[in-house]
């Protein structure tokens, strides 16, 4: 019989989603480096170079990899004999302490992390204010420990989770592809693809999570298939399906180039004769998780990386890139500007993701002012959810959300407010494109996955409306050659269509 206490897991749940929010997997960042060493799309290697030395920044600095922080995910494996030991008065369930141990990660002063998850999701959506509950999955096992594997996920990757119910006869690896070419670039490539075949559908979707925290080792398969060594059916179709994605082209961040997924993982389990469940999720640029194991002997140890293993690249703008002063900018200066032209952008930025854009299409529908202070007329709005500020930082890591979740309003911001541009992460829909074209404004990208660099560029940050809304309220922030792409330019041109499509063409030949 083990004594467990319940304070170790409640501490080692704290540990865990400290460490894991600013030091990448070792796995993963040196994968990241072999794909940048290999790159030969300028603004992929730009985008991951940026994702790179974000990294490293994190890691010295303690402060997260991404604005999006993530929700806690939990796979923990109970064994039978273990006993728990409480403080007098406590009476704690297994998910009570776990969700303590995020309460506590997710508030510690010197590392504050984005609370992003929100109660009454069909209704109110209230912001729980400290990232509990956890999303937690447990196995009750033999023996006497407690293992626990857990994933901080970002809503960006999550929201390209798909499911479906094939047909036995249907074709595996087609239906992947055209799933992974329909996610777009919203989940932050270059990253992992992890895939569950079987069971039912929510054994399918459990399996293709699980298996997002696996290593990545897919170039000890690639040795192992050139030593002719015997592979799995499973191992075949990984090695398969990692050569076919990433001659999709769809490189980092969706512009085009030769690395979109570092390794897919797949998980399988037996399943219905009549079935073939199958579900794919990705993991993006701000990968996170980790693994441990408690015994009865005191909290989980996680020992920091050696930063001499990070790839040895740096970011610096191009010197070519276009200095843009938003404070002077008129609808004039935007229309010689070239779809996957370099910006550094400084001046007045006035910031808004999904709830603020609500609340002004509301507003604006019921023919009310804006509220005091906002101002759009030839300005561009950045479309983030910045983490709190600690110590002497002016604004938190302040990477972009994805902007497609914006398109719903952009005929309403384009035409109402005197908006001429947008900046975010990711492509823009076929006829929000064509609503930019129409209005002769653009849409710039910058790296997701880049949040803590991006951060260093603002200078200034003050919420100038709807302060309730927390992460989600408009800030004005005033920035100092903060570096962006040109994603749609005023003939509607996107990098989003056209990096993939060259990519794609070049690979294959």
């Amino acid at each position: 019989m083990t004594i467990i206490k319940a304070h170790d897991l409640i501490q080692s749940i704290a540990h865990a989603l400290q460490f894991i929010s600013y030091y990448h997997p070792k796995d993963y960042i040196q994968a990241l480096g072999k794909a940048y060493d290999l790159e030969k799309s300028a603004a992929a290697k730009d985008a991951i170079a940026q994702i790179i030395f974000n990294s490293r920044l994190c890691a010295e600095g303690h402060r997260p990899i991404c604005q999006d922080t993530g929700i806690v995910v939990v796979f923990i494996e109970v064994g039978m004999d273990i006993q728990w030991q409480q403080n007098e008065g406590e009476n704690l369930s297994v998910e009570d302490m776990i969700n303590q141990g995020v309460r506590q990660a997710y508030t510690h002063p010197d590392n504050i992390l984005r609370a992003s998850v929100l109660a009454d999701p069909a209704g109110l959506r209230k912001n729980t204010n400290d990232n509990t509950p956890a999303v937690i999955h447990s196995k009750i096992v033999p023996g006497n420990k407690l293992a626990i594997k857990l994933a901080a996920k970002g809503g960006g990757s999550e929201n390209k989770a798909k499911f479906a119910a094939l047909n036995p006869s249907a074709d595996i690896v087609q239906w992947i592809l055209d799933s992974v070419k329909d996610m777009g670039a919203g989940w932050c490539p270059p990253g992992i693809m992890g895939i569950g075949i079987g069971g039912t559908p929510e054994k399918a979707m459990l399996l293709a999570k699980e298996s997002l925290l696996e290593s990545v080792n897919i170039q000890d398969l690639k040795y192992k298939q050139q030593q002719n060594k015997d592979l799995t059916r499973i191992e075949q179709l990984r090695l398969e399906l990692y050569e076919k994605i990433n001659q999709l082209g769809i490189g980092a961040q969706g512009l085009g180039g030769l690395t979109t997924v570092v390794d897919v993982k797949i998980l399988d389990y037996p399943t219905h004769a009549a079935s073939l469940p199958i579900a794919i999720i990705p993991n993006c640029a701000a990968t996170r998780h980790t693994h441990f194991t408690l015994d009865g002997s005191g909290p989980a140890i996680f020992i920091p990386p050696n930063l001499d293993d990070w790839p040895d690249v740096t970011w610096q703008a191009s010197p070519s890139a276009r200095k843009v002063n938003l404070d002077d900018l008129q609808t004039d200066d935007i229309q010689h500007w070239q779809a996957g032209e370099q910006l550094l952008l400084s001046g007045k930025l006035l910031t808004g993701r999904d709830a603020a854009h609500k609340r002004i299409a509301d507003t604006l529908a019921k023919g009310e002012a804006l509220p005091n202070g906002v101002d759009f007329t030839n300005r561009f709005i950045y479309y983030v959810g910045p983490v709190d500020a600690v110590a002497d930082e002016v604004v938190g890591p302040a990477g972009p959300t994805t902007a497609t979740r914006m398109d719903k309003y952009t005929q309403t911001m384009l035409s109402q407010t005197g908006l001429i541009g947008m900046v975010g992460k990711a492509e823009r829909g076929a006829d929000t494109i064509e609503i930019i074209k129409q209005h002769k404004a653009v849409y710039l990208t910058a790296v997701g996955g880049a949040a803590y660099l991006i951060s260093r560029a603002i200078e200034s940050a003050k919420v100038i409306a709807y302060e309730e809304l927390g992460m989600e309220a408009i800030y004005e922030f005033e920035v100092k050659d903060m570096p962006v792409t040109v994603a749609v330019d005023v003939q509607g041109e996107s990098v989003h269509i056209s990096g993939p499509k060259k990519w794609s063409k070049l690979i294959q030949q």
